[in-house]
């Protein structure tokens, strides 16, 4: 009898102390849960960290097969089409006179923009990426730098007096690069400055619009099939009307304005810069042509999906 009033005590204190591990357990895990959210938004932040670094690391992986310092530039297949993102961009100088324009230029094709800049002037990174090259060409660039950014531009800032980031540095867009010079083959003070995309050379006017400090729109679509023929109208006009050739006078607002200027350019070529919304169609109404018009023009197809701040021409 007394043992089996020993062996409930012992049974029941058991079922007590079971129960109280479990409801101690069940605490343990109620406390353990914000704890677990927390260190899960620690892990999915360093992730997204350790990708930018990879990104930085390798910027434009898709686009490049080689990291080099060898060649300024070196032309490699060009993508049927790619999306550059220009939303996260600095001016590369405040100055809004451009001396040279991109194309020919004393029977040779000059690939980049020149912008009047004065020695000891600064020089900004135009987006965040990673510096390729740093050299200095006697009988070319002078001093000069080459960025590869991770929107798969690389930009080139030609005849600096001095360089102040190193290869293989990392970046931001607005970081100090270097100072305004006039070393190489220059005849003053200037910035030579580039855009390309797989080595070939884009009109920085592209994607830049100097005189208002701004990017055209915030992304560009590039299309190898239409690049020799709509975009390099595009291109051109762009480059001459919203860029080139303004006096000292003319950026302080003396002279004629910029829609002025266009409409006295006579190119005879128009131009619809694509709003959030809009359709081939509802364009094509807007201004008085056909879909089948604006494609031929652009290059494009009806069913070609538009991107706000595209270029389409028009007439």
């Amino acid at each position: 009898m007394k043992l089996k009033q020993v062996l409930k005590s012992i049974a029941l204190g058991a079922t007590l102390l079971l129960s109280a591990s479990t409801v101690n357990a069940q605490d343990l895990l109620a406390r353990q849960a914000p704890v677990d959210r927390k260190m899960k938004k620690v892990d999915t932040l360093a992730l997204q960290t350790l990708i930018q670094k990879e990104n930085l690391l390798a910027p434009s992986s898709d686009l490049y097969d080689e990291w080099s310092n060898q060649f300024a530039h070196k032309e490699t297949e060009l993508p049927d089409s790619f999306h550059i993102d220009l939303s996260h961009f600095c001016m590369p100088t405040p100055s809004r006179v451009i001396t040279s324009n991109f194309g020919a230029r004393w029977g040779r094709q000059h690939k980049g923009i020149d912008l009047k800049v004065y020695i000891g002037d600064t020089i900004r990174s135009a987006f965040s990426g990673k510096v390729r090259m740093v050299k200095y060409d006697r009988g070319g660039y002078g001093k000069y730098i080459v960025i590869r950014h991770n929107n798969g531009l690389e930009t080139i800032y030609g005849h600096l007096s001095k360089q102040l980031v190193e290869e293989d540095q990392t970046v931001r867009a607005g970081e100090v690069i270097g100072l305004g010079g006039n070393t190489g083959r220059s005849t003053g003070s200037h910035l030579h400055f580039e855009t390309r995309l797989c080595g070939v050379a884009l009109n920085p006017a592209i994607f830049f619009d100097f005189r208002a400090q701004d990017i055209v729109a915030d992304s560009y679509m590039f299309r190898k099939n239409s690049y020799l023929s709509a975009n390099s109208e595009a291109n051109k006009l762009r480059g001459k009307v919203g860029n080139g050739s303004y006096t000292r006078e003319e950026v302080t607002g003396v002279s004629a304005s910029l829609s002025e200027r266009k409409s006295s350019s006579n190119t005879g070529k128009q131009y619809h810069k694509v709003a959030k919304g809009e359709t081939l169609s509802s364009i094509a109404a807007a201004r008085g042509v056909t879909v089948s018009q604006l494609c031929k023009l652009n290059g494009i197809r009806k069913k070609t999906r538009l991107q706000i701040g595209q270029i389409l021409r028009y007439a």
